[in-house]
């Protein structure tokens, strides 16, 4: 029966490190979405490029303009999102990263516990989720005073959230 007890907790053991394929996929994720960003970006800057150039002022240039760059850095948030997701995962089911140790810049990647990855990973999904609202607050129309103070409204939920948020996170 021991025999049989340590080859099972050894299976189970080693079985921890499935959790490489949502590491590695996690931080294939995190590039895609860095190079997304940052194409969107580039392209942001040639039609600027080309606006300053040709004189040309196109209707609506500077919503699709802050739009285009909101969207991007929704996009870094997003893959900051999936490297803190992998990074997590490793320190928690893998190992310890022995480079991050040595790094002055690690400490916010360093995980020690299921919560603190959660904790980590629902401040930036709240940050997302800010600037989603923004890039969507960008592109709409509002036609009567109702409207606009829903609108003012919504950004006072989000401040108070943000605060409490952030005042959490202090204690």
């Amino acid at each position: 029966m021991n025999l049989l007890e340590k080859i099972f907790e050894s299976v189970l053991w080693n079985s921890r490190l499935f959790i490489i394929l949502a590491v590695v996929f996690g931080m294939i994720g995190a590039v895609v979405l860095t190079i997304v960003a940052s194409l969107d970006i580039f392209h942001v800057a040639h039609e600027a490029y080309k606006v300053i150039t040709t004189g040309a002022h196109p209707e609506h240039f500077h919503e699709v303009l802050v739009s285009g760059i909101i969207g991007a850095v929704d996009l870094y948030l997003i893959a900051v999102v999936m490297m803190l997701f992998s990074f997590g995962l490793y320190e928690l089911f893998i190992s310890k990263i022995d480079a991050a140790k040595k790094s002055e810049s690690s400490k916010i990647l360093e995980i020690r516990s299921l919560d603190q990855l959660k904790d980590k990973l629902a401040k930036v999904i709240v940050m997302v989720l800010v600037v989603s609202f923004f890039k969507r607050v960008l592109n709409t129309s509002y036609n009567g005073p109702i409207e606009m103070l829903y609108f003012a409204g919504s950004i006072l939920a989000l401040a108070i959230g943000l605060y409490f948020l952030h005042k959490g996170s202090n204690h």
